[in-house]
């Protein structure tokens, strides 16, 4: 009978040969094993070794961290928390004050009152000073600020505006607004115009949106800047029509055309 090969056939080895091959093998492996754990032994003595060494530090950098931690809930737990409740406690005679002289009863004095304090009760500007870096301090100074812009006193107005901080959005509209009308006050329309711009575009109502606008299109006006100007009663003229500003809006566009 004819015998054939197939294609890519080979001819299997012998059994010893097999069995060496694979004794080999299993030495290559465990060689390679054995080369790995001695390596992350190493790795591991170095660790070890360098925690022994600097043990102290890190001890002394957790207890660090610990201190922090403890100290900050401490300052929160028993300075911060205390600080708001007097300053509101503080405060809320000055904003009696304030309300009142809104309300145009004897204004000026009315706002004195509510800056320095009365009837036994801090004001305004003590209130900032001595219980700074509480929500209560940071309100106090938006309160001082438009108590000096309704006394004319710009430039003590545009210090403490500048100094408040607010997520609200509509607020920290109202104290760039601000800023801007005690600017225009001080004869400074590029500043004002900035300020009323910022005002205008801090955040989208019915109310700060287009008072901001128009009047940042009237400082636009009076420094020749007719393209912004355009703008912003456009604005006011297509998206906020129900407003007080809108009612005579085509006399400024044609102004600014």
């Amino acid at each position: 009978m004819a015998t054939y090969n197939k294609r890519g056939y080979k001819p299997e080895k012998p059994k010893a040969e097999k069995e060496e091959n694979v004794h080999e093998a299993v030495l290559n492996d465990t060689s390679d094993t054995a080369e790995v754990f001695n390596s992350l032994d190493s790795t591991a003595n170095k660790v070890g070794s360098w925690f022994t060494l600097n043990q102290s530090k890190i001890f002394y950098a957790i207890g660090g961290l610990a201190l922090l931690a403890v100290g900050y809930l401490g300052y929160q737990n028993f300075i911060m928390e205390p600080n708001e409740e007097e300053a509101a406690n503080e405060m809320f005679q000055a904003q009696q004050f304030y309300e009142q002289a809104l309300n145009g009863q004897s204004a000026d004095s009315l706002f004195n009152l509510a800056l320095n304090g009365g009837e036994g009760k801090m004001g305004f500007l003590n209130i900032a000073e001595t219980y700074s870096g509480t929500n209560a301090a940071n309100l106090a100074h938006y309160y001082a600020g438009t108590a000096y812009l309704n006394m004319g006193k710009n430039k003590e107005a545009i210090a403490h505006l500048e100094q408040f901080n607010s997520k609200d959005m509509f607020l920290k509209a109202m104290s760039l607004g601000a800023i801007g009308d005690a600017f225009a006050d001080l004869n400074q329309p590029q500043d004002a115009f900035d300020f009323y711009k910022k005002a205008s575009e801090h955040t989208t109502n019915d109310f700060t949106t287009p008072r901001y606008a128009y009047k940042a299109g009237l400082m636009a006006l009076e420094l020749g800047k007719k393209d912004e100007a355009l703008k912003l009663f456009t604005n006011i003229k297509d998206n906020y029509k129900s407003s007080v500003e809108a009612a005579n809006i085509d006399v400024y566009l044609g102004m600014a055309q």
